[in-house]
């Protein structure tokens, strides 16, 4: 910033969000043409050399360098962000609360109880996690199977697959599914009876409810 140029006068704000305005303002209906017409995948090549510049920064030792080049990585981030914010499919805010809620999840050392003695304790965390996260997504995926399943046959099947993707979860966070089944029976058993204490106070038949009524009484027991 040049020292004759107060802020005030400045067309963007100052600290972080400098950038991303300037950003903003380039791909503007009344901005720079050669910026509004970029695009994901014209601004591809533009990356790669930008990240092989920054890791040739790092390499000097440069510290003034390192400074431009990291700015330079940043433009890039700060253009792919707007281009996916003018087409309203995300921001720039979104991306950092998204990966900022992610690293809170991978630092749960610093963020929650978790206790670590050194950096191999934490790899050897995250390197778990990742594991367990994957076997997550395979019951995501056999639950979104099931859902679509018309025969018996493939309800049966799929039903299958489901239950081994669970028992999967199960086993890589440590976890006796049969112990957490018959917990999970202990608190629907519990649960329900508060359903059925509520319907008599009120004189309600659970037999004749809507299952709009019922869902509400299932909230209501939680």
């Amino acid at each position: 910033m040049p020292e004759s140029m107060p802020v005030s006068d400045q067309p963007y704000p100052p600290g972080l969000p400098a950038l991303f305005e300037v950003v903003r303002r380039l791909r503007a209906a009344d901005g720079c043409p050669w910026d509004k017409e970029q695009t994901h995948e014209s601004l591809r090549p533009y990356l790669l050399e930008e990240t092989y510049e920054l890791l040739e920064a790092i390499d000097s030792g440069d510290e003034s360098k390192l400074r431009e080049e990291l700015g330079d990585v940043l433009l890039q981030v700060a253009m792919h962000a707007q281009i996916a914010a003018d087409e309203g499919r995300f921001d720039a805010a979104s991306i950092s609360e998204q990966e900022a809620a992610k690293m809170v999840a991978r630092h749960p050392h610093v963020f929650g109880d978790r206790e670590v003695r050194d950096a191999e304790d934490v790899l050897r965390n995250w390197e778990r996690d990742k594991l367990a996260a994957a076997a997550a997504a395979g019951v995501a995926e056999e639950a979104a199977e099931l859902a679509v399943a018309t025969s018996q046959e493939e309800v049966f099947r799929e039903l299958g697959d489901l239950l081994f993707a669970l028992v999967n979860v199960a086993r890589k966070r440590k976890v006796n599914p049969e112990d957490a089944l018959r917990a999970a029976g202990r608190r629907f058993i519990e649960r329900f009876k508060t359903i059925e204490a509520l319907a008599g106070e009120r004189g309600l038949d659970l037999g004749s409810l809507e299952p709009s009524a019922l869902e509400a009484l299932w909230a209501e027991s939680a």
